[in-house]
């Protein structure tokens, strides 16, 4: 442990809120802020390397080295300067300087010759990209990657609404068109979830190389989705309306290919 930081006008407190605060900042210093012992764990086991940690010890009780990684910063702070970053009043006195990945298309990567991956398509509020991720995470998924990206994936919103699945996920972004040649180039099939030309889920075979597209709930999928699927697909509605939350039907669309797939 190097030293205590008591003041919320320390440099490295107040690098800290910018990270919490600017996109551009998080893309520049290529870090960003992460929250609780949980989602630290999970972005450790998940490859991320820790460049800082710092502690409240006014409420961290635990040994904090368990939380870093190779040539981490441990930095002992006060409970004003934790309570200043922290947006949990609850969580467990930890946070970290994490280094960001790089999420390219090219460098994605499947351990299984079957896999199942799940696309959505611009999605901009980070609590539908927080369920996304952990209905990915719950389903085991080989793939989630995102199309035209409005929301830069390490905004503390996000990490926080998919607790900790940012970072248990196997991630990717691209464009539409990128994503939609990398399926075809890795003889991937793939279903989007669109009204036009499109058939009940269910009637669909999920077993083989499979990826499926989900669009936002305000505009759907962009019109490329349409005609280059393999087959596009509809869940069948019985109500008065004819859309649901995009994380509802992505994790009806994907838990079914689980179930055809026999997990």
């Amino acid at each position: 442990m190097n030293k205590k930081i008591d003041s919320t006008q320390n440099s490295l407190i107040k690098q800290c809120l910018v990270l919490l605060e600017k996109s551009r900042e998080r893309r520049k210093q290529g870090l960003f802020l992460v929250e609780g012992q949980r989602e630290i764990q999970l972005a450790i086991s998940g490859g991320y390397e820790v460049q800082t940690l710092l502690f409240c010890e006014a409420i961290c009780s635990e040994n904090s080295t368990k939380y870093t990684t190779e040539n981490t910063q441990i930095i002992e702070i006060s409970l004003e300067v934790y309570q200043k970053l922290a947006y949990r009043k609850t969580t467990e006195g930890i946070l970290a300087i994490v280094k960001t990945k790089e999420l390219a298309l090219n460098k994605l990567r499947f351990k299984n010759k079957n896999p199942l991956i799940l696309i959505a398509e611009a999605p901009e509020k980070p609590g539908n990209i927080g369920a996304l991720l952990r209905s990915a995470d719950a389903a085991n998924l080989d793939g989630f990657i995102i199309a035209n990206p409005k929301t830069d994936l390490y905004n503390p919103n996000i990490i926080r609404s998919s607790v900790g699945c940012l970072f248990t996920n196997n991630i990717a972004t691209g464009s539409t068109q990128e994503i939609i040649d990398f399926l075809a180039q890795q003889n991937i099939q793939l279903f989007s979830a669109i009204l036009q030309e499109s058939k009940p889920y269910h009637s669909q075979d999920f077993t083989k190389p499979t990826a499926i597209a989900v669009g936002t709930e305000a505009t759907g999928l962009s019109e490329i989705w349409r005609t280059q699927s393999t087959q596009n697909i509809h869940i069948p509605m019985q109500g008065a309306i004819d859309s649901m939350n995009v994380s509802v039907a992505a994790g009806i669309l994907i838990f079914e290919a689980k179930r055809q797939r026999g997990f």
